[in-house]
């Protein structure tokens, strides 16, 4: 079975994955570090998942829906809403 959908965004601010994949520049950033300059998971907090596997994978595109329990929560340094 193929999946007809492709995950490639922060929904909130419209930044493709792949967009600040770039605007990270290579550099190790966690996940309340990308919130606080690109606001991307600290608002409805979807993208966290994708974001957090980005980070490990490089992966930018995402063909399956992540739940939020698949972020790791070492790697994305907890939630960014309360910093």
């Amino acid at each position: 079975m193929t999946n007809d959908f492709e995950i490639d965004r922060c929904v909130c601010f419209n930044l493709r994955f792949a967009e600040l994949q770039q605007k990270l520049e290579g550099r190790p950033s966690s996940m309340d570090q990308i919130a606080r300059r690109f606001g991307c998971g600290s608002c409805c907090g979807l993208c966290r998942p994708y974001i957090a596997r980005m980070l490990e994978t490089g992966e930018t595109v995402f063909n399956e829906v992540l739940r939020a329990d698949d972020a790791d929560d070492g790697v994305a340094g907890g939630d960014a809403r309360r910093a």
